[in-house]
C-alpha cells in the first residue's frame, strides 16, 4: 500500500552558514563547495533506485530565497516544466524525469531573524548579556525585530530596537498551513491505497535549517517551544529529533511520513536523515 513521504532538503553551504551566521532574508549564493556537495547529494540520493524517485514526486515546494532555488536546480531532478525563476527550460527532453510542479512558497521561507540577522549564536548571547536580557533560545524566544514562535497578546509581544516585530505571522501558523496543504492535496487521496505508477504521492521541500527543523516538529504535531533536542514518544512515534542531526548541516536531507498507512499518525523516519560527504566525483550534468 502507498505511504507517501515528504523529503526535506536544506540548501547548500553559503559563506554565512559556514561561519554560523543566522541567514534569514539576506540573499547569499552557495559556495563552490556547497554547489559540489549538492550535486553529490543529487547523484547519491536521486534516481529510480534511490531514496528520492523523481517519477514518484507529486509536487515540489521551494523557499523564495535564491540559495534554496539553486539547491533545487543542482539536485538535477529533471523537471518537465521550466523552473519559475528560469527564463527558459534548462532540461533536455531526454533528461526529463518528473512531472512534478515547482511552487515557490512564502510559508517555507527561513525564520525572520530581525535584529539577529547575520549574527552568530555566540555574538547574540554576548549582546544579550551586555544588555541584561538573559539567556536566549530561538525556539522559546524567537527574534526581536523578526519572528516569534507565539505570543498571547499585543502586550506580551517583545520589543526590539525597531519597535514590535515586523512580522505578525507566527512560525507555527505558517508551517501548519503548508502541512495542511500537503496532506489535503497530495497525501489524503493516496495513503493506504494500492500503489500505482500514474499517481505519484511523494513531496519535496527545499528550504532552510531552522524552518525545516520547525517543519519536522509541526509535522508530528509538537510545539516549537518544546525545542528540538528532546525525545519524541507516545502518540506520534518514538525517536530522537536528533535523528535529523545530519540534516542540521547545509545540504542535509530528512524524510517524513506516516505510521500504519494512516494520515493521522505522522512520523519522522528513523535513518531518514542524510549528508553526502563524498564529493570528489560529483560532476556537473552534461
Amino acid at each position: 500500500m502507498t505511504t507517501p513521504r515528504v523529503f526535506i532538503v536544506r540548501h547548500g553551504e553559503t559563506e554565512w552558514s559556514l561561519n554560523g551566521r543566522h541567514t534569514g532574508t539576506t540573499e547569499l549564493p552557495l559556495t563552490a563547495n556547497g554547489e559540489k556537495r549538492i550535486r553529490a547529494t543529487g547523484q547519491a540520493l536521486v534516481g529510480d533506485d534511490r531514496l528520492i524517485v523523481p517519477s514518484q514526486l507529486a509536487h515540489i515546494y521551494v523557499s523564495p530565497r535564491k540559495r534554496a532555488q539553486k539547491t533545487l536546480e543542482l539536485l538535477n531532478l529533471g523537471c518537465r516544466d521550466r523552473l519559475p525563476w528560469q527564463k527558459q527550460q534548462q532540461v533536455k527532453p531526454l533528461d526529463i524525469r518528473t512531472d512534478a510542479k515547482v511552487q515557490i512558497v512564502e510559508d517555507i521561507r527561513e525564520w525572520d531573524y530581525g535584529d539577529y540577522e547575520g549574527l552568530t549564536s555566540t555574538t547574540i548571547k554576548e549582546k544579550r548579556n551586555k544588555n541584561g536580557e538573559g539567556s536566549w533560545d530561538i525556539w522559546r524566544d524567537g527574534c526581536p525585530g523578526g519572528e516569534y514562535v507565539r505570543w498571547n497578546s499585543v502586550e506580551d509581544r517583545p520589543r526590539s530596537s525597531h519597535g514590535f516585530a515586523r512580522s505578525p505571522a507566527d512560525v507555527t501558523k505558517r508551517l501548519d498551513r503548508l502541512i495542511d496543504d500537503i496532506r489535503l492535496r497530495f497525501h489524503e487521496k493516496t495513503i493506504g491505497k494500492p500503489k500505482t505508477t500514474d499517481k505519484p504521492s511523494d513531496v519535496l521541500v527545499v528550504a532552510h535549517g531552522h524552518i525545516l527543523r520547525a517543519f519536522a516538529m509541526r509535522w508530528i504535531k509538537r510545539e516549537l517551544t518544546d525545542g528540538v533536542s528532546l525525545l519524541l514518544e507516545g502518540e506520534y512515534s518514538i525517536i530522537f529529533i536528533d535523528a535529523l542531526s545530519d540534516f542540521g548541516e547545509a545540504g542535509g536531507v530528512g524524510t517524513l511520513s506516516y505510521e500504519h498507512h494512516n494520515v493521522n499518525e505522522p512520523a519522522i523516519l528513523l535513518g531518514g536523515a542524510f549528508m553526502v560527504d563524498t564529493v570528489e566525483n560529483a560532476t556537473e550534468p552534461k
